[in-house]
């Protein structure tokens, strides 16, 4: 019997130890790597040519969604499936543009899992159906890419200066950003705005 073979992805210990445990009840399954950043998925893949990736969405590192896309990149030939406790339009909309093959929420029953696998190891897509409505209503994100990355920083405790200097800005410059994000959002200050875009799932 051939094997499908699984990379898995989940920075916690306990969770990742019982999904790969999950996953090996399958017969027609093989995990043969797992690890606990998105920075690593790369590197993991490469060396074990897995057919599948499962992913978390929040890793460390690197975001499940960045590494999603790397992923694609390097190994075309491995498709990813996204795991998420929280079924945001913003980042099932994200997963879409990343080119991921499947997007699955966490508490899925375990019997969806391996057919999602199975499915994305076809070369199916899978998402959850009202993932996907939900998605399909939802307001579409008014900012540009640098103005998400202005906010990601600002969102990961960053002033001015210091997302100035990561993106070779001026001080000032990064000001205005910050300043027309608010508005965009209509948020009452960058606390505010990071809140409503992390929320709507428009940065990880």
């Amino acid at each position: 019997m051939l094997k499908v073979k699984i990379l898995l992805a989940e920075d916690v210990h306990m969770i990742r130890g019982a999904l790969v445990a999950l996953l090996e009840l399958e017969p027609d399954f093989e995990v043969v790597a797992s690890v606990d950043r998105g920075d690593l998925i790369v590197k993991a893949a490469i060396e074990a040519k897995p057919d599948v990736a499962v992913i978390d969405v929040d890793l460390p590192g690197i975001d499940g969604l960045t590494a999603a896309a790397h992923l694609r990149e390097k190994l075309p030939k491995c498709r990813a499936l996204i795991l998420t406790s929280l079924g945001r339009p913003g980042t099932l909309r994200r997963a879409m543009a990343a080119h991921v093959s499947g997007f699955l929420l966490k508490d899925a029953p375990p019997d969806q899992l391996a057919h999602s696998v199975r499915a994305v190891a076809q070369g199916q897509r899978v998402i959850d159906p009202q993932l996907a409505m939900s998605a399909w209503d939802a307001p579409r994100n008014p900012l540009s890419p640098r103005e998400l990355e202005v906010l990601r920083l600002a969102a990961q405790g960053a002033d001015a200066a210091e997302i100035a200097g990561c993106l070779y800005l001026s001080k000032g410059t990064v000001q205005n950003y910050l300043t027309a994000i608010v508005a965009k959002l209509n948020a009452r200050n960058r606390i505010d705005a990071c809140r409503i875009a992390e929320e709507a799932g428009w940065i990880p």
